[in-house]
Formats: C-alpha cells, structure tokens, sequence
C-alpha cells in the first residue's frame, strides 16, 4: 500500500510530538516527470521541541529515521522544513 499524507501524519506526530505538522502531498506537481512513477512526493513543515540546539541536517535526520518504513512503501522525495520553537 502507499504512503499518504495521514501515515506521515501518523508517524511523525507519534515520534516527534510536535507544536505543529503539515503533511502536503504534492505528487501532482510531479506527474510525468523522472522517478515520479517510483513513488509520492510530499512536503512536511513540522515544529517539535526534539529539534532544539541540533543542526539542520540532524533535524532532517530525526525525521528521516521516524518515517525509515513508510520511504519504503513508496515516498520518492521528501522536502522537509524542520523547525524548533521559536526558530524564525
């Protein structure tokens, strides 16, 4: 089965317990193009205080480690905008 936007939801609000998420599928901005047969696109703003005092590219990671199994039912890319309280 593949992924959609709610089992994102799902994960990420189970492992990262955030002030805020928002989980866009934006497949159809790919329809057609290299790779978008291979899986969903999707884009994930989230604000958790498990991003606190770690870089951007550990924040990412956090989020690629909670979502490991669902990549592998199907999300081809993922953009991710991973903020801690209070960041700008």
């Amino acid at each position: 089965m593949a992924t959609s936007s709610q089992d994102i939801e799902r994960v990420l609000g189970a492992a990262l317990q955030p002030h805020s998420l928002r989980v866009q599928d934006d497949s159809h901005l790919h329809a057609g193009h290299a790779g978008a047969s291979e899986g969903r696109h999707f884009s994930v703003q989230v604000v958790s205080e498990r991003f606190n005092g770690l870089s951007r590219l550990a924040r990412h990671r956090l989020v690629y480690d909670a979502l490991r199994s669902e990549i592998e039912h199907g999300i081809h890319a993922l953009a991710i905008d991973a903020r801690a309280p209070g960041d700008p």
